[in-house]
């Protein structure tokens, strides 16, 4: 037996088929519900809007630096030296960063955590900046990457989503539920993108700086929803409010991608009862989530020891505001 939620929400999707102009009575632009290991759509609705994906595009940024480690260019351990131009994006107003200054070196997997946990603009930059030799060339691969995985209706312009200068949606970063739902199986499948969007806090520049940066996760969902471990929040003015979460329970694991909600509650708690749903729609005898056996896909990926606390020797934390 359904519960009563389940019926709204297929009235809802019923209303809206009926009279597109009612999906902007949803709370949310385009949603969509996959079963991660088949990637059977166990819910979706309006999945094929077009509208921009802010700081989820920094799922594919990732998806192409785990090509580059795959093909040995570079490794979780090449030392990224800050430029000039990496520099400037922490000048830009409203960006969420580390704030990164010219001259500071920092290895790849520790811009890794910064671009996951604290959705670090600046971080995103200077990943692409290295890989690509300039962000231009960086997003090219990301648009490559976008075919490769059949998204046909995604076009990325900037390896954060930050938007243009301009502000006009129509030049930035466009993606759909449906085309990021893809993203985001191929990336639980084949990465270990898990292990940077499960943390919920850590220091970045621990021993480095003067100044350790505590970075807080802006996915609300983790600690909070059983068997959440990502994947990653977005927002700007024109996107909304954005998420792509991913939860396993019993084996089985669910992908949630909702774009252009209201606020950061809404979001969160529609997200919620979509993946309580999902779980529940799951057929008796659907075969439990698997990861690629190493060797047949997924990049060797060594674990680094934990970052270090604070301490009289790191010097004072820097706290940064969390945001979405």
């Amino acid at each position: 037996m359904r519960s009563s939620l389940a019926t709204l929400l297929i009235v809802a999707a019923a209303a809206v088929a009926a009279n597109p102009a009612a999906a902007r009575t949803a709370p949310y632009k385009g949603a969509i519900a996959t079963d991660a290991a088949t990637g059977a759509v166990l819910f979706e609705d309006n999945a094929d809007a077009v509208s921009p994906p802010a700081s989820m595009t920094k799922l594919m940024t990732f998806a192409v630096l785990d090509d580059a480690i795959r093909k040995g260019s570079i490794s979780l351990t090449t030392t990224v030296e800050i430029t000039h131009e990496d520099a400037k994006v922490a000048l830009v107003r409203d960006s969420t960063l580390v704030w990164l200054r010219q001259g500071e070196k920092f290895p790849v997997e520790e811009l890794i955590y910064a671009m996951m946990i604290q959705s670090a603009n600046d971080a995103a930059y200077a990943l692409a900046h290295k890989v690509g030799g300039t962000v231009g060339a960086f997003v090219a691969m990301m648009n490559v990457k976008a075919r490769e995985l059949g998204m046909a209706n995604s076009t990325f312009r900037s390896p954060n989503g930050f938007p243009p200068p301009n502000r006009r949606i129509g030049d930035g970063d466009l993606t759909t539920p449906r085309d990021y739902a893809l993203l985001c199986r191929y990336l639980v499948l084949h990465t270990d993108v898990l292990k940077y969007t499960s943390v919920k806090s850590r220091m970045f520049g621990a021993g480095v700086r003067a100044q350790p940066v505590l970075m807080n996760n802006h996915n609300n969902l983790l600690g909070r929803f059983q068997g959440v471990d990502g994947l990653k929040t977005g927002f700007t003015s024109g996107a909304g409010f954005c998420l792509s979460a991913t939860a396993l329970r019993n084996g089985h694991r669910i992908i949630v991608v909702m774009m252009d909600s209201p606020d950061s509650r809404t979001r969160d708690l529609n997200v919620q009862q979509l993946m309580t749903q999902a779980f529940i729609k799951l057929p008796i005898t659907e075969a439990p989530f698997a990861k690629d056996a190493p060797g047949q896909g997924e990049p060797m990926r060594p674990t680094p020891e934990p970052a270090p606390l604070p301490s009289s020797e790191t010097g004072p934390v820097i706290r940064l505001p969390k945001s979405s």
